[in-house]
């Protein structure tokens, strides 16, 4: 692990929401340029979930996504407090987003989103053990669901039908872990 080579002089709260903050650092940067440096800190956790049945088949969710202006094909997600454990925010979202209950829960993946401007985490999940009740979308939500076998999900996931980047890693992710476990 190398040292960090950049100074902060000082640091100042631009905005806050429930949701983010947004931070502006004065620093020195590794080559000795005084600049800013802008941070967007996230105050929930990515989660993704990858629900996959008895039979082969997961769920993606439908939605438009007003910061792209664009309808996107994703797997179940949302956000959970930092401070919390992530495997209960995984089964709440799975739930809300598609019904499901899911008895087991496996993480597949934690990566950096976007590490460069952000502090965002996101952790993927393979949920399996599947039992079906009621969905609870939340107010911003206007969500369509599709069952699908779980390799023509990982297809669009290589053929850009999904381009949300938690669900191209955990979709990825899966089907690596299932290549590797048939060798």
């Amino acid at each position: 692990m190398a040292d960090n080579p950049w100074t902060t002089l000082n640091s100042r709260l631009v905005y806050e929401n429930p949701w983010i903050e947004l931070q502006e650092d004065q620093v020195i940067n590794p080559n000795g340029g005084r600049g800013i440096y802008g941070l967007v800190k996230f105050r929930n956790r990515a989660i993704g979930i990858i629900p996959v049945d008895d039979e082969g088949y997961t769920w993606l969710v439908g939605q438009y996504r007003y910061a792209l202006d664009n309808y996107s094909w994703e797997i179940p997600m949302g956000g959970h407090p930092v401070d919390q454990d992530p495997q209960q925010g995984a089964l709440r979202e799975l739930a809300e987003e598609t019904g499901l209950r899911a008895k087991s829960l496996e993480e597949i993946a934690r990566v950096e989103l976007s590490n460069s401007i952000t502090d965002e985490i996101g952790i993927v999940y393979l949920a399996q053990q599947l039992t079906q009740g009621e969905t609870d979308f939340d107010e911003t939500e206007d969500l369509q669901l599709k069952r699908l076998p779980l390799s023509e999900a990982i297809q669009w996931a290589l053929d850009g039908r999904i381009r949300d980047a938690l669900s191209v890693i955990g979709l990825l992710k899966l089907s690596q872990q299932q290549v590797a476990n048939r060798c």
